[in-house]
């Protein structure tokens, strides 16, 4: 591997992670496109959906690690949150890993272009803004909640996703949680979710191992600081980079899926 590629897979794993834990995402909204276009665009053999949804899937999983450990002891992280959505993220992500492995390129790619079609709409619906981190002063559906995330999970594990980008959104919008206390709970729960999509991408034989290595050591070093400068921002301002992100995302994403249609 040439040490020009091995930057470049460092600095992907760095800008994905540094914005997952800035805006509680685990960094596949990011690092797909990433890895999956930047490399052709600059000379270097391309990856397969599959090999970066294997990749993605470590990384998030490493990621959301440091994310979680930098907001421990912020109060933001909300147990009852977590153990509804997190337990059932893991189980539906464990079925979308193991089922990815059925799908061809193009049925990754689009399952992927929808998910982010959908956390574009969720980001732009207009949303008051409470921002509390008591626990006792946070009251969510638990059904609803835990439905969502098992379908969230389910989709996200085709792509080797966590689901946060489209947690995020639902979680904002739909369930009324504050920005601040989804951002920091939301990384907890697509740790919960990577477990499942990890196990499933692993034991499919997805992972491509030294680039997924690479990959997870600029995650290490650059979620947390996500996370620290996160915590500093306006509200407004993360909400407003995930939405742009994920609409770049999104219409960069169905422009090559329409692309091979026509």
């Amino acid at each position: 591997m040439e040490w020009t590629f091995v930057l470049l897979l460092l600095l992907i794993g760095f800008i994905g992670s540094f914005i997952s834990g800035m805006v509680g995402i685990g960094g596949a909204i990011i690092n797909f496109p990433m890895l999956l276009y930047v490399p052709p665009i600059l000379g270097f053999s391309p990856f397969t959906a599959h090999q970066v949804s294997g990749i993605v899937a470590i990384q998030v999983f490493f990621a959301t690690i440091g994310g979680v450990l930098s907001y421990r002891k912020s109060g933001y992280l909300n147990k009852t949150i977590i153990l509804y959505m997190g337990i059932s993220v893991l189980v539906g992500s464990f079925i979308g890993g193991f089922g990815s492995n059925l799908l061809s390129e193009e049925g990754i790619n689009l399952v992927y272009g929808f998910l982010a079609l959908i956390a574009v709409v969720l980001m732009f619906v207009p949303k008051k803004e409470i921002d509390i981190n008591i626990e006792k002063d946070l009251t969510f559906n638990k059904w609803i909640a835990a439905s969502l995330a098992f379908i969230v999970g389910g989709s996200a594990g085709v792509v080797g996703a966590g689901g946060a980008f489209l947690l995020v959104p639902i979680m904002l919008t739909i369930l009324k949680i504050p920005t601040r206390v989804t951002i920091a709970s939301s990384l907890a729960i697509t740790l919960i979710s990577s477990i499942g999509v990890t196990i499933g991408k692993v034991t499919t034989g997805q992972v491509d191992i030294i680039p997924t290595i690479i990959v997870v050591i600029a995650s290490l070093v650059a979620s947390p600081l996500g996370a620290k400068i996160g915590k500093k921002l306006n509200v407004k301002m993360l909400q407003l980079i995930l939405a742009i992100l994920i609409g770049i995302t999104a219409l960069k994403i169905w422009i090559t899926i329409l692309a091979t249609w026509i």
